[in-house]
């Protein structure tokens, strides 16, 4: 898979220079590589995330919060670990995404202007992410301009690489599966998808560019709902059918 993203960052870059008229044509183009398959995703069930949680909030209150918000949100990481307070609105039940945090060479964390305009950029807050952001809010205390939300007691940004480690180690300790961080971008969208909420709702709780991303990353489970809705469909016909038959039926 390395491999493969190297070739592809490098027939991407050949392109930009076949379409700046630099190189008359892109060498790395097609792959001499095929695209390996995907790992198959090990996602928690509802009942393991509920007792890694419950775990979290007695061992580790302050990553509780952020494994809180990140499950309840369904942000990546980064947006995540560079939410600044100021663009936290409780009273609303939103919250905007200016400066995600990217990690260079998992040593230097930067804050980084985000693709789209914060207006757009905007997610829901639930009761229960609300909770966790009092509980950052109370720990703080008085919190200064420009804080962030999830920091170090200095206030510089948290390293990526360290809410991993947590996670791996609280995850063990929990006695559920371990997984990765953005696995639990994974979760955020099966559970409202197998509790039935529409796929386009998911999407854009995800913030994914297209509909069809959503639907292609999470294949398994809208095939599921495709045999739920034709199901419905032959249950509501047949029950028609009944009604029918008992309407016709002498007294």
């Amino acid at each position: 898979m390395t491999l493969y993203r190297c070739l592809a960052t490098l027939s991407s870059a050949l392109g930009d220079a076949v379409r700046q008229d630099r190189l008359p044509h892109n060498p790395a183009r097609p792959s001499v590589l095929p695209r390996p398959a995907s790992p198959e995703r090990r996602i928690w069930t509802a009942d393991e995330a509920a007792r890694f949680l419950r775990y979290c909030h007695q061992a580790d209150p302050f990553l509780a919060d952020l494994f809180e918000v990140l499950i309840g949100t369904g942000m990546r990481k980064g947006k995540v670990l560079g939410l600044h307070w100021d663009d936290v609105h409780l009273d609303q039940h939103i919250l905007y995404v200016r400066y995600p945090l990217s990690a260079i060479d998992n040593a230097r964390t930067v804050l980084t202007a985000p693709k789209t305009s914060s207006i757009k950029n905007w997610g829901a807050i639930s009761p229960r992410v609300a909770t966790a952001f009092r509980h950052r809010a109370a720990a703080q205390g008085p919190i200064p301009p420009g804080a962030l939300v999830f920091c170090k007691p200095d206030g510089q940004p948290l390293r990526p690489q360290r809410v991993l480690d947590r996670l791996r180690h609280l995850s063990a300790e929990a006695g559920v599966p371990t997984i990765r961080v953005h696995d639990l971008r994974h979760l955020a969208a099966t559970l409202p998808i197998t509790a039935g909420v529409p796929l386009v709702t998911v999407s854009k709780t995800l913030r994914h560019g297209t509909l069809s991303t959503t639907a292609n990353i999470y294949d398994h489970l809208t095939r599921q709902a495709a045999h739920d809705a034709v199901d419905t469909i032959a249950a509501i016909l047949s029950a028609a059918d009944k009604n029918a038959v008992r309407s016709h039926w002498p007294r």
